[in-house]
């Protein structure tokens, strides 16, 4: 069944747990998430970001996370992960998204509020569940990168001033792989941010950050944990391991790789709690 993520977010929080949120890329990985969503009897966060839709247009990853989410035996939240526009971001509520994402966190303070704002403003009414981010989550392949990390006063005035229903946090984590550093998580932050806001907070940059490190995050109060590339690594080696197999082995390779990621990620989320 189709749902925002207000009320799974909110079990995590109270229960002191965390729910991965995988990015879907195509068919395959949509039906991957789902179906191992439901073997284990774990709500779904079924998420598609806005910088796939030169290669998988929002309509169609519409169409595709719609059919999984409304036949799911969990419930499914469908959410845009880093929508960087309005004009997107209202795109893909029109075309049934259950929750969104407004990434406005390059901006001032002052304006990532007035414009998460507005989103939370079209997209309550119709039901449909919010994620902002404050502070700036990075990329992990560069030194130096533009990495910018959250304040808590801030975030405590900027969730007060939007009412969004979830807020992404910057803690030490990046996006992509850790090629020329590795992950040195503020958790002594993470730990204040948790004090002073009420609403669940967001980890982004899962993928390579490290199992001790996620599971202390979601002790300390993270809710959700973004992850890509960890998927796309898992294909990766599924390709490599199956040269010279027919497409359909190497198909069910991959997919058998992004199952077994997915379960790591509920296990070190301790998901099953919720």
């Amino acid at each position: 069944m189709i749902v925002n993520s207000v009320e799974m977010l909110a079990n995590a929080k109270k229960n002191g747990c965390g729910l991965p949120a995988p990015d879907y890329f195509d068919y395959d990985s949509a039906y991957v998430y789902t179906k191992t969503a439901e073997a284990l009897g774990i709500p779904l966060i079924l998420s598609y970001a806005q910088v796939f839709d030169p290669f998988f247009p929002l309509e169609e990853a519409a169409d595709i996370g719609l059919y999984f989410a409304k036949r799911a035996s969990v419930p499914v939240a469908l959410h845009l992960d880093h929508g960087t526009t309005e004009e997107f971001v209202e795109r893909a509520v029109k075309l049934g998204f259950s929750s969104v994402m407004l990434d406005a966190s390059k901006d001032s303070i002052e304006s990532n509020t007035k414009r998460t704002a507005a989103v939370v403003k079209m997209a309550h009414p119709l039901g449909i569940s919010v994620e902002a981010e404050i502070g700036h989550v990075g990329s992990g392949t560069e030194e130096g990168d533009d990495a910018v990390y959250t304040q808590a006063d801030e975030a405590e005035a900027f969730v007060k001033a939007t009412g969004v229903d979830s807020l992404a946090v910057s803690i030490g984590t990046a996006h992509g792989v850790y090629k020329k550093m590795k992950p040195v998580l503020n958790f002594e932050r993470l730990s204040e941010i948790s004090k002073l806001v009420d609403v669940p907070l967001v980890l982004h940059g899962g993928s390579g950050t490290g199992d001790d490190n996620i599971t202390k995050c979601v002790q300390l109060g993270i809710c959700k944990v973004n992850v890509y590339t960890e998927f796309l690594q898992a294909c990766g080696k599924a390709f490599d391991e199956t040269v010279g197999a027919d497409l359909h082995a190497r198909r069910a390779a991959a997919m058998d790789n992004m199952r077994s990621v997915l379960e790591h990620y509920f296990k070190i989320c301790r998901s099953a709690e919720l």
